[in-house]
């Protein structure tokens, strides 16, 4: 990975970040399982301890799920003051060997260090002395993966968890990503992996197998991108400080739903996993938007703009609300839901309301 011409990328990946925090700050947390989260009979997991996760809790689960895997699990509300300042600490880690510095969450972050500010030369120690700095300076763990590009690189943070290094040169590149489930590649989300699946691809390799007009035949625009990232081939660029146009997200429901409770419910915990989205980037916006589709297919989205900043998980939550009841009762079943936040901007300061404990995260 010493050639001028390839690029050398590093993915640092916290372990367990939110937990490891917690844990750390709370002697008494230490070697127990921990969920960071609202514990409540409506709350859902953010983050998880390893020792939770041996029981098989997992982020995005409910409590009451995570309960019944694991009746001894403490519950910690967030701290997202603490995490940041973490985070902090940790970006300035990188800042010492590379300006080249893509964060992708308060835990996780793409580094270029194909020139290196300290005159190293080498990704992989670049990569070791990074983590042992974090570990000096934080006293937590952190994962990387090292590679020669962004693609692989998240792919191989993912391989040693926790506290573990993986490095992935060109010449191997090709035969990892063969090896890999088609659902842990960056792009390929929950709805395209089963698409996949029932096409009869499972993994890199069956993914290799297809031809490119196979695949554009399948998934249009896609197809190339997806024939790419079968043979290791990712022209992604690290990019600092890349703007968020809007942080979103969305649920199709197994069943159509028509009344108005039961989308509430939805809207509300939907929205609750924006705003953990929202919090963790530091990120506050002016624009709350609502996206319906119906079970004809039929899409409908609805907006409201304040002139400032929405003041935290509530205002955002009823604003939300307000425009579902706009549309209500519905003309016809609503298969999806979404909802998200635009017209960002980042905090320079976090205000209260964002480090209201989350009941759903």
């Amino acid at each position: 990975m010493n050639d001028a011409p390839v690029r050398k990328i590093i993915h640092v990946d916290m372990d367990a970040f939110f937990a490891s925090v917690e844990q750390r700050d709370n002697p008494e947390l230490r070697g127990k399982p921990v969920a960071v989260g609202g514990g409540g009979a409506r709350g859902v997991v953010a983050a998880a301890s390893y020792e939770a996760r041996r029981f098989g809790v997992r982020s995005a689960m409910p409590s009451v799920t995570a309960r019944r895997r694991c009746p001894d699990l403490i519950f910690v509300r967030p701290r997202f003051d603490a995490y940041r300042a973490v985070s902090h600490q940790i970006r300035a880690i990188f800042q010492d060997y590379t300006p080249h510095v893509e964060p992708l969450s308060l835990d996780e972050a793409y580094l270029d260090v194909t020139e290196d500010l300290k005159g190293i030369g080498v990704a992989t120690s670049i990569a070791e002395e990074i983590r042992a700095r974090i570990r000096a300076e934080t006293g937590l763990t952190a994962s990387a993966g090292v590679s020669y590009n962004k693609f692989i690189a998240k792919l191989a943070s993912d391989q040693n968890k926790p506290d573990g290094l993986c490095v992935i040169p060109p010449a191997k590149g090709e035969a990892f990503v063969a090896t890999l489930p088609v659902r842990r590649f960056h792009g390929v989300g929950p709805k395209t992996a089963e698409k996949m699946a029932r096409l009869g691809i499972e993994t890199g390799a069956d993914l290799r197998a297809q031809s490119l007009a196979f695949l554009q035949h399948h998934f249009g625009s896609s197809g190339p991108y997806y024939h790419d990232l079968a043979r290791g081939i990712c022209h992604r660029q690290v990019k600092a400080d890349r703007p968020y146009k809007s942080v979103s997200a969305e649920d199709t429901f197994l069943e159509d739903l028509r009344e108005a409770e039961p989308l509430l419910a939805e809207l509300e915990r939907i929205g609750r996993i924006v705003w953990r989205r929202i919090a963790e980037k530091g990120l506050a916006g002016r624009t709350v938007v609502l996206k319906v589709k119906y079970q004809d297919f039929r899409i409908v989205t609805r907006s409201k703009s304040l002139e400032r900043r929405v003041g935290g998980e509530t205002e955002f939550l009823d604003i939300g609300a307000r425009l579902l009841r706009g549309l209500l009762p519905p003309p016809r079943g609503i298969r999806l839901l979404g909802l998200g936040l635009s017209n960002l901007d980042e905090r320079q300061e976090a205000p209260e309301p964002l480090l209201l404990p989350l009941d759903a995260t």
